[in-house]
């Protein structure tokens, strides 16, 4: 037996909190890249047999009844995907601030209404997905995670952003639909870095020249009462109603201007960058899971 083998092997009967225990984790259940899928099983509480598992690298704990997690989780501090996504949680579990490793978290389809500002620690957070939540606003915590490529708040609450985005260089996708916006948010105009934007399913009537905006690759605005696409640089994929004839003559636009001058600076490359094969409006379950694999 390896030495791996046999931690995990003993951490099916470890208690981390009370000495109370729950159904074992086996050997078996955690696959050779370090990843343990717990989705899907009802679970109320966290197994604290987890707590023992500090080498695992990703966890799935989607679509359970989670309304929080013990102290003893901050020992799974290899971590760097964990997927929490459809479960109970009213508030950001706090513990998830010792994580600091982590580099995707999906909190999709909670009961959040705000982040906490400790979630500052989160200094190699890549990606992070919120969508199906209760936010009002955008937690200015956010402007504190430099690394932040990809932000998924759709079907939340929002109705406006605020100028301090702009601090989030490095974000590449951002995922607004079904939220309450009347307006394109100007800020957006500014973040000219910006691959995917998604404002499907809002209040916007007008949009404004997106043609600054030369590193955007997906625009989605189906689903808002604006009469007609958006303007965009030569070569955008538009998602929504007219845009078949709009990508046409963007398509052919790119071609008569050349696309030879990409810098490959999108997030293409990137271990945990920004999905990029489609708009994934209604993605709330493996949302960004399936490109994991890529890590």
């Amino acid at each position: 037996m390896t030495a791996m083998g046999g931690a995990v092997r003993k951490a099916s009967s470890l208690a981390c909190g009370g000495g109370q225990r729950y159904a074992s984790v086996d050997e078996e259940d955690i696959t050779s890249d370090l990843m343990l899928d717990m989705s899907g099983r009802k679970i109320r509480r966290a197994p604290p047999q987890l707590c023992a598992l500090g080498h695992i690298v990703k966890l799935y704990l989607s679509n359970n009844r989670l309304r929080e997690l013990p102290e003893e989780f901050g020992f799974l501090s290899s971590l760097r995907i964990l997927a929490l996504d459809f479960n109970k949680f009213e508030e950001f579990p706090p513990v998830l601030c010792r994580l600091t490793e982590l580099c995707r978290l999906y909190l999709g389809s909670n009961l959040l209404q705000d982040l906490p500002d400790e979630m500052r620690s989160l200094v190699n957070l890549k990606a992070l997905w919120l969508e199906g939540n209760y936010l009002r606003h955008l937690p200015p915590v956010l402007w504190e995670l430099p690394q932040l490529r990809s932000l998924q708040v759709g079907d939340n609450r929002l109705k406006a952003l605020p100028r301090e985005l702009r601090r989030l260089a490095s974000l590449r996708g951002l995922w607004l639909y079904g939220n309450r916006f009347e307006e394109f948010p100007d800020v957006l105009l500014h973040m000219e870095l910006l691959e995917i934007i998604d404002v499907d399913r809002n209040r916007i009537s007008e949009f404004p020249s997106l043609e600054r905006l030369t590193r955007l690759k997906v625009i989605s605005y189906d689903h808002n009462p604006c009469k007609g696409p958006p303007r965009v640089a030569p070569g955008v994929l538009l998602v929504g109603d007219g845009a078949e004839e709009a990508n046409s003559l963007n398509a052919a636009a790119a071609e008569d201007g050349g696309d030879g001058d990409d810098d490959g600076g999108g997030g293409n490359n990137d271990e945990c960058g920004v999905v990029h094969h489609g708009i994934l409006k209604n993605g709330t379950h493996s949302a960004g899971h399936a490109s994991d694999e890529g890590m």
